[in-house]
């Protein structure tokens, strides 16, 4: 029996559409202790799209990183950050000033830790209105990362934000509402609805019930924390995919203090590197992406 010529176009149509969707995988440079050269060659060769990083506050090293994300041929992702050390007005004017060097780099995407949780809604409003102002100018994505101390500490509050700023980009960073909540949150899918719908991009790390980061991701006791996180992102994953072709995730392990240490060595509990890795290799495998 043939098939009708209008269903072989929708079906190679389909299949086309299915092969472009990807993931782009960035790297923290989250306690980077060798030079951008050597950070940008072992990055790329572990098989990443790009870096994470705050911009360097000297000229040598910007032209450093500058050199190596050009010669190892590595995309980056900026951050950018309220300053909750000043006073509100001087704060907002810093971080709306920095978007305008970030911007100038032409980086995927730029990730805030926004605002405060000691601010009115409104404060913290005023700076997510002026990250979305020059995210429409520059046409470059700025997400607001869900993160403890900031307007987005937890995910009631959070879900009014998004109720009120229709343009509100997230970065989810479900690990810090984990331990915020105290649960891996097992019984709120209905209310992590909205946050899947606005999720643009993800920091993968994972968390528990007492901490934002477990410390080996490999350790058998935390498989179900793992899955959880797992399940959350798929579902922001294949809801951006509806609607474009690629997907940006930051592995994000951080180290040591964050990471879990033996007491008076401080010798980190496991390596940082290799939890970073494990979890773009886990994504890459749930999704059967080379």
């Amino acid at each position: 029996m043939r098939m009708p010529l209008t269903l072989v176009v929708l079906l190679f149509s389909f299949i086309g559409l299915s092969q472009k969707k990807q993931l782009q995988f960035f790297q923290t440079d989250w306690g980077r202790q060798i030079s951008w050269d050597a950070f940008c060659e072992k990055t790329k060769a572990a098989g990443y799209d790009g870096i994470e990083t705050w911009f360097p506050r000297d000229k040598k090293s910007q032209n450093e990183l500058k050199t190596a994300l050009e010669k190892y041929d590595l995309k980056v992702g900026f951050l950018n950050g309220t300053n909750k050390s000043i006073p509100f007005k001087e704060s907002l004017k810093q971080y709306t000033a920095h978007f305008k060097t970030l911007v100038s780099w032409n980086p995927v995407y730029i990730n805030c830790h926004t605002g405060s949780d000691f601010f009115t809604f409104e404060q913290n409003k005023a700076f997510i209105d002026a990250a979305n102002k020059i995210a429409k100018e520059s046409n470059i994505p700025i997400y607001h990362e869900t993160h403890r101390g900031r307007f987005s500490f937890n995910l009631p509050d959070t879900k009014k934000y998004l109720s009120a700023i229709p343009e509100l980009k997230l970065n989810l960073d479900i690990s810090h509402w984990m331990v915020v909540h105290e649960s891996l949150l097992q019984n709120q899918d209905k209310e992590l609805e909205e946050i899947v719908n606005r999720s643009h991009h993800i920091h993968a790390r994972v968390g528990h019930a007492e901490g934002p980061q477990v410390n080996d991701p490999e350790a058998p006791e935390w498989k179900k924390a793992v899955e959880r996180h797992m399940d959350i992102w798929e579902k922001v994953i294949r809801k951006q995919w509806e609607g474009k072709d690629v997907f940006t995730i930051t592995t994000e392990f951080g180290p040591a203090d964050y990471m879990p240490t033996l007491p008076y060595t401080q010798l980190p509990v496991a390596d940082q590197w290799k939890a970073n890795v494990y979890m773009m290799k886990l994504l890459k495998e749930r999704f059967n992406i080379d």
